[in-house]
């Protein structure tokens, strides 16, 4: 990847270690400019290239990316399927870049509900980057907040059911770790830091048990407009936050 001049005034001792965004404003930026939804998402793809290559650069242990909720089912099939075959597409044109920088992939959400070809693009890239060690790259695909929930309580009571949880004691069982261990996000970090772009203040279903503390910073530049230059802004401007999660 391409060296970037990094900005000297950001503690990289203080990085947060998981960082989140709601890429939102494609469509938004595509109207401005007179040009369909698609191309919107065809030009935040490139976005995708830049804020990955940056967070690779400057050593980001997580970056998980919302890419398609499961609400979005629910666009019309036309801009639907164009976005899988743009993910799809992505994915291998990626495959080997990633590979190569020691990035792996992995993805979050519904995959059995995404297109075949989608499913296997997919599968492709997170095998051939599986062993890779360094930055983690989650996509958020066919995800929703709540669905992970519901997933992780149904096999909590498919263990207590088949006697892995033991019955009589399973409410106390029940405790906070053990619901974080069957998250899609098991055995990460949570999201130290939440980037929402293109101006809205919702949390729109994304990651909702992980972002219980992580900071939140709502930029009004729509995705396709984002770029290292505010990302490092808001990487600054988290490094002056005090965390204190609900102590004084």
């Amino acid at each position: 990847m391409i060296s970037l001049l990094i900005d000297p005034e950001i503690d990289f001792t203080r990085l947060p270690r998981h960082v989140a965004i709601i890429m939102d404003g494609n469509g938004r930026w595509a109207k401005k400019r007179l040009l369909n939804r698609v191309q919107g998402h065809g030009k935040g793809a490139d976005t995708v290239r830049t804020i990955v290559r940056t967070c690779h650069e400057i050593k980001l242990p997580i970056l998980t990316l919302y890419a398609f909720s499961t609400e979005n089912w629910c666009r019309p099939k036309k801009e639907v399927d164009a976005l899988m075959m743009l993910f799809s597409t992505f994915l291998k044109s990626e495959q080997g870049k990633l590979k190569n920088n020691n990035i792996r992939l992995n993805a979050l959400g519904q995959i059995d509900r995404l297109p075949q070809k989608v499913q296997k693009a997919l599968h492709d890239t997170m095998d051939a980057t599986k062993e890779n060690n360094g930055m983690l790259l989650n996509i958020a695909v066919s995800y929703g907040g709540r669905s992970e929930i519901v997933r992780a309580v149904k096999n909590i009571a498919l263990k207590v059911k088949k006697g892995l949880i033991d019955p009589e004691s399973s409410p106390e069982s029940i405790t906070e770790q053990l619901i974080t261990e069957h998250l899609y996000t098991s055995g990460m970090d949570d999201p130290d830091l939440l980037i929402r772009t293109s101006g809205e203040k919702r949390i729109s279903n994304f990651l909702l048990w992980q972002i219980a503390y992580s900071e939140i910073f709502v930029t009004d530049t729509l995705w396709p407009d984002f770029n290292k230059d505010e990302l490092l802004s808001i990487l600054k401007n988290y490094q002056n936050r005090e965390r204190r999660f609900g102590k004084l």
